[in-house]
C-alpha cells in the first residue's frame, strides 16, 4: 500500500546528509536512462561544494519518511534576484505521492519571505515530470527574448553537460510577496 503524502515530512537539509543527498540525485536520474535526453557520458551530479555551501545557507529542503530519512530532496540558489531551482529529486520508490509538489511549495514560501519575486529553474518541457509538474505548480515557459544573461549561461552549461537543450526550457513563476525593503 503506498504511504499517503502527509505521511512524509519536509525540512530543511542537514550537512551531515549531504552523501544522501547525492544518492537521491543519483538514484532520481535514472528515469531518465534510455530517453535520449541526456548524453550520460558528459551528465555531471550537482557539485559537491556547491550542495554543501547551499546546505548551510539553508537553500535545501528534503523530504523525508516517517523516521527522518530523506527520500528527497530541492536544492535551490538565488541567481539574479530571483529564486532558483537547481534540482529537484524523488527517489523513484517514492515517487508519485505529491513529494515534488510539497518540496516545491516550501521552496516558494521561502523565496516569497525573503522578498524575492519569482522561481525559475530550467526543465526538460515534454516530459511528464519535468515541464508538465511545473506548468500544474504554476510556472510558465520563458521565451529566449526573456532569458536573463544568468540563463544562457546555464543554457552553455547544460550543454557541456551532455543535456539536448533543444528539449529543454526555463520557467518562472512569479510570487505574490512584497519584496523586502533595503535597509
Amino acid at each position: 500500500m503506498a504511504t499517503e503524502s502527509n505521511s512524509y515530512q519536509i525540512r530543511l537539509a542537514r550537512l551531515g546528509e549531504v552523501a544522501r543527498l547525492q544518492q537521491i540525485e543519483n538514484e532520481a536520474g535514472t528515469l531518465f536512462a534510455g530517453l535520449g535526453l541526456i548524453d550520460e557520458t558528459l551528465d555531471l551530479s550537482f557539485p559537491l561544494g556547491e550542495l554543501k555551501r547551499l546546505v548551510a545557507l539553508g537553500q535545501v529542503w528534503v523530504a523525508c519518511t516517517a523516521d527522518d530519512a530523506p527520500v528527497g530532496a530541492i536544492i535551490t540558489s538565488v541567481r539574479e534576484g530571483a529564486a532558483y531551482v537547481e534540482e529537484l529529486d524523488v527517489l523513484p520508490a517514492h515517487g508519485r505521492r505529491g513529494l515534488g509538489a510539497r518540496l516545491l511549495a516550501s521552496v516558494c514560501a521561502w523565496a516569497e519571505r525573503q522578498g524575492l519575486p519569482a522561481v525559475t529553474l530550467s526543465t526538460f518541457r515534454d516530459l511528464p515530470w519535468n515541464g508538465p509538474f511545473y506548468r500544474k505548480q504554476g510556472f510558465r515557459e520563458l521565451s529566449p527574448e526573456e532569458w536573463t544573461p544568468g540563463m544562457r549561461r546555464i543554457r552553455q552549461l547544460e550543454t557541456t553537460h551532455g543535456l539536448h537543450v533543444e528539449q529543454r526550457v526555463f520557467m518562472r513563476r512569479e510570487l505574490a510577496g512584497k519584496p523586502r525593503p533595503n535597509l
